[in-house]
């Protein structure tokens, strides 16, 4: 048997185009292609394990099997695709809209390319455009969920409490409107939330948490990502690490602070205020009077939760309330390029890189910063609006 080991992994990265040019997910750059994932995540971010979320694209699946054939990369007899230090689980995300609810996201595993492309096929005959991704689906959330399972497959809620797009945000206030919660393994906490926030919900106490980056870009790969202790990084140790089997697990979460994401704080989305609930009796914006609120991500929590207070198990991991390097003012994309250079990879810099040496090559305001992040002691100003949080600006003196 194989000695466990703690694998980073980031299982939300989406591709803006094949490298053909053929569109994706339309709002994702255009260099976001399959092998520059990988290649990005391998070489720059250090992490172990990325979930490619679109890999149902049929445009997607021949740059998969041109790689396969050439042998650039090669499928794992446990499931999923390596690439030099990497593996890639082979994902989907969709979209449900049941009848007299609001649309929400979900992802979908697969353990092979060959399951892939035959969920590819069911899929050209439940969505309009099976080449793009996020897309609307024409079945029920269950039917997806069946569909998934029945090819060897995981379904995982995605970004559960955003506004938009997510079960909790727009479509249900208790998951099992949509699912059958006793199939599921996990669920992805997104941007604006975290473990403690997640744990006002009792139907979530036994679901593992997941934090992904929901990347549209190659410098996001990272910004949330999660360590897992596994045999080795295959889609059948990923399956049951989430079942919490055999020693296996997620034993970190590394997220934003929620503060920092664009959905924490309940706004108007008329004049784009950030409204304090306190202001919020009449249901209208504080400032311009406008009705079109758009609730935070902790107020919708609070709204649909069962406790008063959050229960967070004992069997939960610590939640890591990681800052992205690029979040940190003053460390710009050539600082960072030497420290890459000094250290290697992100996963190196974030947490195993010697802070004198960081101060080295950044200075010292850079290096009290990561450790100060390292530590959960990075102050931050809430988002809102669509707009990311940011790091104070005092807190550059380290």
């Amino acid at each position: 048997m194989k000695e466990l080991q703690e694998f980073y992994a980031d299982m939300h990265i989406h591709i803006g185009r094949t490298e053909s040019g053929l569109p994706v997910k339309i709002s994702g750059a255009a260099n976001l292609t399959f092998h520059n994932i990988a290649r990005e995540a391998s070489q720059r971010k250090g992490i172990d394990v990325v979930g490619i979320i679109d890999c149902h694209s049929p445009g997607v699946q021949a740059e998969i099997d041109s790689y396969l054939e050439k042998g650039e990369m090669e499928e794992l007899e446990g499931g999923g695709i390596r690439y030099h230090n990497t593996t890639i689980l082979l994902g989907s995300e969709l979209e449900v809209k049941e009848p007299g609810r609001g649309p929400a996201h979900f992802l979908v595993f697969l353990p092979d390319l060959r399951s892939m492309k035959a969920f590819t096929v069911w899929l050209s005959g439940v969505m309009k455009n099976v080449q793009l991704s996020s897309q609307r689906i024409y079945v029920s959330t269950r039917k997806l969920q069946q569909e998934a399972e029945s090819r060897g497959g995981i379904l995982i809620p995605a970004h559960i409490f955003t506004p938009y797009k997510s079960v909790y945000g727009s479509a249900a206030e208790r998951m099992s409107e949509l699912l059958d919660v006793e199939r599921l393994l996990a669920v992805e906490l997104g941007l604006s939330a975290d473990t403690e926030m997640a744990s006002y919900l009792p139907e979530l106490d036994g679901l593992t948490f997941l934090t992904d980056s929901d990347a549209h870009s190659l410098s996001k790969i990272g910004r949330e990502y999660n360590r897992i202790r596994m045999a080795e990084p295959t889609y059948k140790e990923f399956v049951l690490a989430l079942r919490n089997r055999d020693g296996r697990g997620v034993t970190g979460n590394y997220g934003l602070n929620p503060r920092l994401g664009k959905y924490h704080r309940t706004y108007c989305a008329a004049c784009g205020s950030i409204v304090d609930e306190a202001e919020l009796s009449t249901e209208r914006c504080f400032y311009c009077g406008s009705t079109k609120i758009v609730r935070g991500v902790m107020d919708r929590i609070k709204d649909i939760a069962d406790r008063q207070a959050p229960i967070v198990g004992a069997h939960r991991p610590s939640y890591h309330y990681q800052v992205p390097l690029e979040f940190l003012p003053g460390l710009g994309p050539k600082l960072l390029d030497k420290l890459l250079a000094r250290f290697g990879t992100e996963m190196n810099i974030l947490h195993r890189a010697p802070l004198e040496e960081i101060a080295e090559t950044a200075g010292a305001s850079i290096a009290g910063m990561i450790g100060a992040a390292r530590g959960g002691a990075l102050q931050v100003d809430a988002g809102g609006g669509g707009t990311y949080g940011r790091v104070r600006v005092d807190d550059r003196k380290g």
